[in-house]
This record gives structure tokens, sequence and C-alpha cells, in this order.
């Protein structure tokens, strides 16, 4: 099963009773569908980039909440009951993919010896054959130097 995060942005008046309700009845169905909720967040108030527009009035903030879960692809469609809700401003159901963005990414072993490994390719190797250039630089310059030196 693949992991889902679905938010919800709920009006800034809804109780916190309210809140837990309806975040319950989301989980409930889960559940039905043996799916396994992994993590739950509440990101508070926010304010909204433009106002949503609903019957009674424009919002421009919300509730935010996060649920992050492992579901079977199709709950998405069965997730339409949410539309109805008087309470919910926006929802949205985002798949997990296997990717890591900035500091998750560095704080993993393997990110780190990718990178060592990107930094000794990148410098080591290069700075290696023009070492041996110089060497052979200095080499040349040397021979000549003592041939001069000795012709006259």
């Amino acid at each position: 099963m693949p992991l889902y995060d679905c938010m919800l942005l709920l009006k800034p008046a809804v109780k916190k009773e309210s809140l837990i309700e309806l975040v319950s009845r989301v989980g409930k169905h889960v559940y039905r569908r043996n799916g396994v909720i992994t993590d739950l967040k509440s990101l508070g108030t926010v304010q909204l980039g433009y106002g949503i527009k609903k019957l009674d009035g424009r919002y421009y903030q919300g509730q935010l909440m996060q649920m992050t879960m492992m579901t079977p692809p199709s709950f998405n469609s069965e997730l339409h009951y949410l539309n109805k809700e008087d309470r919910l401003l926006r929802w949205l159901l985002v798949k997990h993919r296997d990717i890591k963005f900035g500091g998750e990414f560095f704080n993993e072993d393997d990110g780190r010896s990718d990178l060592k490994m990107m930094r000794s390719s990148i410098y080591d190797v290069g700075s290696e054959e023009e070492d041996d250039d110089d060497d052979d630089d200095v080499e040349e310059y040397d021979a000549a130097f003592q041939q001069q030196n000795n012709d006259v």
C-alpha cells in the first residue's frame, strides 16, 4: 500500500471537538479499508494567499491538518464525501514519492556518502591528473636547467 498525505483545510471558527470528530471519521474510513494512519499533525491557523468563497462567506484563514496514511490506491475516490462537509474549505490527497528534499537528504548516511563520492570524483580525480601534468613540467624544467648549467 502506498503512503499518502491527506491535507485538510478547515474553517478558522471550527471548534477542536468538531475537528477531532472529522479527523476520526476519516481515520475510521482508513481502517475499514485495511489502511494505517502513520502520522497526524495540526499545523495551526494559516493565512491563505487568496480568499476561499463558501456559501457563508469568504475565508482568508484556515486551520490546516495533515494525516499521513498507508491506504489502497482506490482510496482517493472514496474521499469525495468530504466535498459535502461544511466545515472544510479544501482537502487534498498527495501520494508520497521516494524523493528527499533539503535537510532530509543530508541527514541520511546514503546522502553523505553520495556527496563524498561526488566531491572526490570531481575534485580529487581532476586534481590528480593536473598534479601528474605539473610533475612532468617540473621534471622537464629541471632537466633543461641542468643541461644549461652543464653547457655553461
